[in-house]
C-alpha cells in the first residue's frame, strides 16, 4: 500500500466525485481509478458505494479513511523532522492534543515564548477528549498531549501544570438554585446531571456524592463539554463541569461543597525518539515547570 494510493483515496473521500478528485490531483480519472480498482484488490475489499452523481465511503472505506489520515499526518510530520535534523534552526511541526481546560491558556503562554525563540517552529492542535488524546499519542498521532486529572498516566511522561479545575454545576440562571453560592450533594441529589462520561472523573464523582451514581437520574453523560451549555438552557438538566462551559447567556457555575479540584498534565510517549523540535520544546516545558 503506497502512501501516493492513500492521498489519492482520501482525495475521493473527500471530493465524493472521482472526476473532481482526478483534476485535484492532476491525473486522468481512468488512471485514479484504476489505482483506486487496484487498492480495493489489494485490500480485499469494497472502499466506495458508487452512485449516480457522487460516491460514497462504505463501512471499510470509512475505517481506511481514519487509518489513511494517522499514516500520512505521521508520514508527513515525519519527513519534515528529517529533512531539518541537521539544521541548527530549528525547523517543524509539533503535534499537540489538547481538552477544554483552563490550563490551556498556561500552554498557550509557554508555546509564544518558544516559537518567539524558535519562530519557524509550528503547532498542530487538535481538541479532543482525554481518550481520543492518549490514544493519539500512542499512535505517533500527537507528540504532546494536556489532559485534565484523574487520568492513567502510566505509560506516558507527565509534566504537572500549576493551574487548578474547580468543579460544580452549571444552571439556569432562572432556577432557585442560581442564588446559591455553592452546591451540596443533597442539593443536586434530586437533579437530572449531565455528567463527563469518563471512568477516573465518575469515581470522583461517586466520592463527592457519598454513593454510586446509578442511584442519580442522569440522562446524558458527555465527553466534551461545550455542547453541555446549550443542553443545560434547553432544560435537560444540571451540567457537572468546570465554569468553563458555563459562558451562555442565561447560566450560571455554583461551584461545589465540599470543592472537588482537579489539575492538568501534559504527556507524551515514554522511551519516544522525538525530533529535534518536540524534544527541544519538551525540554523547554520542563524548565518552564520546574
Amino acid at each position: 500500500m503506497e502512501l501516493r494510493v492513500l492521498r489519492y483515496f482520501l482525495t475521493i473521500a473527500e471530493e465524493e466525485n472521482i472526476t473532481r478528485a482526478a483534476d485535484i490531483l492532476h491525473i486522468t480519472q481512468p488512471t485514479l481509478s484504476r489505482q483506486i480498482m487496484q487498492l480495493e484488490e489489494e485490500l480485499g475489499t469494497k472502499l466506495f458505494k458508487r452512485g449516480k452523481y457522487r460516491i460514497k465511503l462504505t463501512e471499510d472505506g470509512l475505517f481506511l479513511k481514519h487509518r489513511a489520515e494517522e499514516i500520512l499526518s505521521l508520514a508527513d510530520s515525519t519527513t519534515k523532522a528529517m529533512l531539518h535534523r541537521d539544521d541548527k534552526k530549528l525547523i517543524g511541526e509539533i503535534s499537540l492534543g489538547c481538552t477544554e481546560t483552563h490550563s490551556m491558556e498556561e500552554l498557550a503562554a509557554m508555546m509564544r515564548r518558544f516559537r518567539m525563540i524558535h519562530p519557524h517552529v509550528d503547532y498542530i492542535m487538535r481538541t479532543m477528549n482525554v481518550d481520543g488524546i492518549k490514544e493519539g499519542i500512542e499512535k505517533g498521532v500527537i507528540d504532546i498531549g494536556l489532559m485534565t486529572e484523574p487520568v492513567d498516566t502510566s505509560r506516558f511522561d507527565t509534566l504537572h501544570l500549576r493551574g487548578k479545575e474547580r468543579w460544580g454545576a452549571i444552571v439556569r440562571d432562572d432556577l432557585e438554585l442560581a442564588r446559591s453560592e455553592s452546591v451540596t450533594p443533597a442539593d443536586l441529589g434530586g437533579c437530572s446531571l449531565m455528567i463527563p462520561l469518563r471512568n477516573e472523573v465518575r469515581n470522583s464523582l461517586e466520592s463527592w456524592f457519598g454513593k454510586s451514581l446509578r442511584s442519580l437520574d442522569i440522562p446524558v453523560r458527555y465527553n466534551l463539554g461545550r455542547n453541555v451549555a446549550v443542553l443545560v438552557q434547553s432544560g435537560i438538566g444540571i451540567g457537572i463541569g468546570f465554569d468553563l462551559f458555563s459562558e451562555h447567556e442565561g447560566l450560571r457555575f455554583i461551584p461545589m461543597e465540599p470543592p472537588l479540584v482537579t489539575g492538568s498534565v501534559l504527556c507524551w510517549k515514554k522511551d519516544q525518539v522525538f525530533s529535534p523540535v518536540t524534544g527541544s520544546f519538551i525540554d523547554f516545558l520542563r524548565n518552564e515547570l520546574r
